[in-house]
């Protein structure tokens, strides 16, 4: 029997299965286990702990608003291929949504509560870069993946010593958000003028600063 074509409604039904999953917590299955070598909670001061999940409420944020970026961009991308390679981006980033929500869970604390909002303001980003072209998209996907690299590198120079688990798995998200970065940039992503640059990382500032509170 052969499948029939998606219409415009299933299209549109499965963006807004997308979305929920993006920003309703604990509605993503991870493919892979926690990137850690041991089982171990560490334990750590109540001071200790609100940080880290502070810090962890902020990456868990980040990777919301990647997935809205690579929705939005697979959204209006012109291109089939770069298509495809949004919503593999996209799918390859659940887990470090997972990670992030399963290392809150373990510290007692939750995602920011301005989830939804993440995500439209870069779901709205993500098809304004894609509808510009496909040289474009890929340069934003590949500055915001840069940007975020330098987040969790900061983030896991500020971890108490003994977290060798949260330590563990912002390690290997580093390394698969630069490996997307390359990826973007070997498919023809264009470099962004530095005022763009600016704007973007002045906008994650003021999500950084809000993340880790609420």
């Amino acid at each position: 029997m052969t499948a029939r074509p998606l219409s415009k409604i299933d299209h549109l039904l499965l963006s807004v299965d997308k979305a929920l999953r993006a920003v309703v917590p604990h509605s993503n299955p991870s493919s892979r286990p926690l990137p850690v070598s041991s089982d171990e909670i560490p334990e750590l001061s109540i001071t200790e702990s609100r940080h880290v999940a502070g810090l962890m409420r902020i990456n868990h944020t980040g990777e919301v608003c990647a997935q809205g970026l690579y929705h939005g961009q697979a959204f209006t991308a012109k291109d089939e291929t770069v298509k495809q390679a949004m919503h593999q981006s996209a799918t390859e980033e659940v887990d470090h949504l997972v990670w992030c929500e399963t290392r809150l869970d373990e510290l007692g604390s939750h995602p920011s509560v301005f989830t939804p909002l993440w995500y439209g303001m870069s779901f709205g980003l993500g098809a304004v870069a894609g509808a510009i072209s496909n040289e474009f998209s890929l340069g934003f996907v590949a500055e915001t993946e840069a940007q975020v690299s330098e987040h969790l590198q900061d983030h896991i120079a500020q971890l108490p010593a003994q977290d060798q688990r949260t330590r563990e798995i912002l390690a290997q998200m580093d390394i698969e958000e630069l490996h997307h970065r390359q990826l973007a940039l070997d498919n023809g992503g264009a470099a962004l003028a530095p005022p763009i640059r600016r704007s973007m990382r002045f906008m994650a500032n003021c999500m950084k600063s809000a993340a880790y509170h609420i």
